[in-house]
């Protein structure tokens, strides 16, 4: 006779979700729902482990790419940045048609193992004896390319939750990247201590330093990750209300009561909400990127301050994004998420209306011919370039403040402190807000249906939106000032709370019926 704890676990849950006057009595067995949040949970993993191979490389490329290949500038360092956007927003369509038509767990085994791959070439691009830049390249687009995992996690996830459920774990999932991103660097600053000699082991010729040991972390991460997804992962699939569906692999308990009714997706929500996933992306990346060059123009900050204090200023704006995105789950229950969306637009309108130059106070003017050394002043790479390359010189020596070769220096009033920091928060702010609820109501839109080509396309479009956004941002702060391109940043923010406005009502939940079929407040 089982004992009484056993018979509990077995026992159905019962719940009193009523549509249109009939009542679902069973929903899962506890079993199921065990099984379900461990394979959830080992996604937020991988999500987390995705991100993390994007940032612990990130404050060192610079160096690294100089040390293995003296040819590479820094309009070659922009491509090699971009190439990990440019290979997830292949890979993402890719692997999100994978995952609609087979297991799961096969495009992500398969795209980790890219990536386990892509961290050893570049543990080892120092090895050739010429074209090192390149194997770089390939490396690091690779990478990217096994990021494109992230479409399967958040296709598995909106798949494997109702919507009541549906809210709370998107917020997990993006919180979990949000973290990756912030401890990548603080990985990389430990491993710092290691040197750039470090150690060698000669029979594999494999270099052990500050540039290699992190990208080995990842590959040792990713392998370890491989076992859990096969070992724990199972497929999963619930409807709306979280009544077990057919899956990939999976049988569902009771599947004769189960009948999805095939609807149309409201493909105008979709492309809307594409569009609005970009902006929110597009806007957010540019801002990460004119951070060093705005902070050195307006305040005369050496590199050295500029990457140690902006260095602060994001490690702070990540974690601001954790508490934000704990927040919307109980704020979304209250408001709606398009309500929260339209909230975190207008917040990061504020943020940049208030970065808007004003005033009779102007920055200092840097007279001193910069030959090579103007970072702010041409491509995105140049850009870049502040977050990693220290002076090799005494700092009192390099000249400090607005290039005198942007015109706009002469006659663009400073941005004060106090704007800067109330515009930070308000980014930081509204940025996480509309990042998670972008994602929410596109999984409820799609509804019940696989979505991994949905997910794929959305996931390409906020790759797409992190190599626009530099490039549009350093061409006209270079050309034009921080006046012109915050001015037009609130235009783009306008236009799309315009947008936000006119599909406002088609942002519903899909149903597996009409009775299911309401709006998301």
């Amino acid at each position: 006779m089982a004992s009484p704890g056993i018979e509990a676990e077995r026992e159905p849950l019962l719940g009193d979700h009523t549509a249109g006057g009939r009542e679902w009595d069973i929903i899962e067995t506890q079993e199921h729902r065990k099984s379900r949040w461990r394979s959830i949970r080992i996604l937020y993993l991988t999500m987390f482990l995705s991100s993390v191979g994007f940032s612990i490389v990130i404050m060192s490329i610079w160096p690294y790419l100089q040390k293995i290949d003296q040819t590479a500038d820094a309009r070659f360092l922009g491509w090699v940045i971009a190439s990990f956007s440019l290979g997830q927003m292949v890979a993402s369509p890719i692997f999100g048609l994978w995952s609609n038509y087979r297991p799961r767990k096969e495009p992500l085994v398969i795209s980790i193992f890219i990536s386990v791959v892509a961290n050893c070439l570049y543990a080892y691009v120092h090895v050739p004896a010429s074209h090192n830049k390149y194997y770089m390249l390939i490396a690091r687009g690779l990478v990217g390319f096994g990021a494109g995992n992230v479409a399967v996690v958040r296709s598995y996830v909106a798949g494997a939750t109702s919507l009541q459920e549906r809210t709370s774990s998107m917020a997990n999932t993006s919180t979990c990247q949000a973290l990756g991103f912030i401890l990548g660097p603080v990985f990389q600053t430990c491993f710092a201590l290691i040197g750039e000699k470090g150690v060698t082991w000669d029979t594999i010729k494999l270099q052990i330093n500050m540039y290699t040991a992190p990208v080995l972390l990842g590959a040792f991460l990713g392998v370890l990750n491989i076992i859990l997804i096969l070992a724990v992962l199972r497929e999963h699939r619930v409807d709306d209300s979280g009544r077990p569906c057919n899956s990939i692999n999976f049988e569902a308990a009771n599947t004769e009561e189960i009948q999805i009714s095939q609807g149309n997706i409201d493909q105008v929500a979709v492309v809307a909400t594409n569009v609005l996933f970009f902006v929110v992306l597009f806007i957010f990346a540019l801002f990460e990127t004119i951070l060093t060059p705005l902070t050195m123009d307006m305040y005369a900050w050496t590199q050295e301050q500029a990457v140690l204090y902006n260095g602060i200023i994001l490690a702070g704006l990540g974690v601001e994004a954790v508490v934000v995105f704990m927040g919307v789950k109980l704020l979304s229950k209250m408001l709606g998420e398009r309500a929260v969306l339209l909230g975190g637009l207008l917040v990061v309108w504020a943020g940049f209306f208030i970065l808007l130059p004003w005033g009779n106070q102007f920055p200092k003017i840097q007279w001193k011919d910069l030959h090579n050394n103007s970072i702010p002043n041409a491509t995105f790479g140049e850009i870049i370039i502040g977050l990693w390359k220290l002076p090799r010189e005494d700092q009192n020596e390099l000249p400090t403040g607005c290039p005198i070769e942007q015109a706009w220096c002469l006659y663009t009033p400073v941005i004060h402190m106090a704007q800067f920091f109330t515009s930070v928060v308000f980014i930081g702010m509204g940025y996480p807000a509309c990042n998670v609820m972008s994602y929410t109501l596109y999984s409820k839109i799609l509804g019940p249906k696989p979505q991994g080509v949905y997910m794929g396309w959305l996931t390409a479009s906020g790759s797409g939106a992190r190599i626009l956004g530099p490039v549009f941002i350093s061409h006209v702060y270079s050309y034009l000032g921080p006046r012109w391109a915050f001015g037009l940043v609130c235009g783009i923010v306008l236009l799309t709370i315009t947008l936000l406005g006119v599909v406002y009502r088609r942002l519903i939940a899909f149903s597996v019926s009409s009775r299911f079929h309401q709006p998301l407040n």
